[in-house]
């Protein structure tokens, strides 16, 4: 059984999809620390990030700096913050979190963002990139 984010690759599960290429979806977190936060994740299932080859553990790396960037344009905020954790979904995934403060990249505080300002946060940040 694949992980909840091999699901939404798959286009099983619906999600506020920011941007893909062949290897890499970017999507808005649902349940995130700061409007905007975002994951990026490689189409491959992968548990762990250094499983990762080189290569595949670059190109994502690469892929979240490009997303990273389109988010500082779109979401007033003093830093965009990266973080890999992996202990909830065993799939590589790199978050994304637009930061003000110090408690912004606790994953104590989390936001509630309806819908419909999800789905135009997600356009919005892809139109930037």
């Amino acid at each position: 059984m694949g992980s909840i984010f091999s699901k939404i690759i798959a286009g099983e599960i619906p999600c506020y999809k920011i941007t893909e290429d062949e290897h890499h979806i970017a999507f808005l977190d649902v349940n995130p620390n700061a409007k905007g936060h975002t994951l990026c994740v490689p189409k491959k299932e992968t548990n762990k990030l250094f499983d990762l080859d080189a290569a595949s553990y670059a190109a994502l790396m690469e892929f979240s700096r490009t997303v990273a960037l389109g988010l500082r344009k779109t979401v007033p905020c003093k830093r965009i913050g990266m973080t890999v954790i992996g202990l909830e979904v065993p799939h590589v995934h790199v978050h994304l979190v637009p930061l003000n403060a110090m408690e912004d990249a606790t994953f104590g505080k989390k936001e509630q963002i309806d819908a419909e300002e999800m789905i135009a946060l997600a356009k919005q940040i892809a139109a930037s990139l």
